[in-house]
């Protein structure tokens, strides 16, 4: 293996290693030994890569940050789209979002639960999400007295607590969470339309 492909390699390695055991002890619990070790590599390997711990976190939560927000910025809303094309776009995008947290669990667990980070993470997200149902109020495909800012959140609060209960430890799919999820938040809970009366 030649050195610069072997030395990409190493770094890699070491990324992963670092993820999964700032994942399961913590930052200040991770210790760079642990981190060598796992990787099966030294801790001057690790130093050739990154000048510290803080260094090689700050990179895994920046990347997890950049994954989450290229998927969050893929959704699409169009002006006169049917109601069956909302709700495909709707489930394509969920999943979407799913499936990135569930492929990358390690680095999930640090960049949307751990680090101080994550509430911006997490704000990032959901401005994008509110930026989309302001456009979908002005096409008409959205209910206008819908607080986008609080539907946003309440989107996202929906993605990190599923995530969380569900996704990471194997119980459902990300596939079968974007179902679930689609139809609370685009049909409700009530068993019909019109059923009830709400009162303002």
């Amino acid at each position: 293996m030649r050195a610069g492909v072997r030395s990409r390699e190493s770094r890699r390695l070491l990324l992963e290693a670092g993820a999964e055991e700032f994942a399961q002890t913590g930052f200040y619990q991770t210790k760079v030994s642990s981190i060598a070790a796992r990787a099966g590599l030294t801790q001057p390997d690790f130093y050739i890569h990154f000048e510290s711990k803080e260094q090689m976190y700050e990179e895994l939560v920046e990347s997890f940050r950049n994954l989450v927000n290229e998927t969050v910025q893929s959704m699409k809303v169009d002006p006169d789209q049917s109601e069956t094309e909302i709700l495909r776009r709707g489930q394509v995008f969920l999943e979407a979002i799913f499936r990135v947290l569930s492929n990358n669990p390690a680095i999930t667990r640090v960049g949307f639960y751990q680090a101080a980070d994550s509430v911006r993470i997490k704000a990032e997200m959901a401005e994008h999400i509110k930026k989309h149902l302001m456009a979908a109020q002005r096409w008409g495909s959205c209910r206008e007295e819908l607080d986008p800012e609080l539907t946003a959140e309440c989107v996202i609060g929906l993605i990190e607590r599923l995530t969380l209960t569900k996704l990471l430890p194997g119980r459902e799919s990300p596939s079968v969470l974007a179902m679930q999820a689609r139809n609370l938040l685009y049909r409700g809970m009530l068993a019909s339309e019109g059923y009830g009366t709400v009162e303002s």
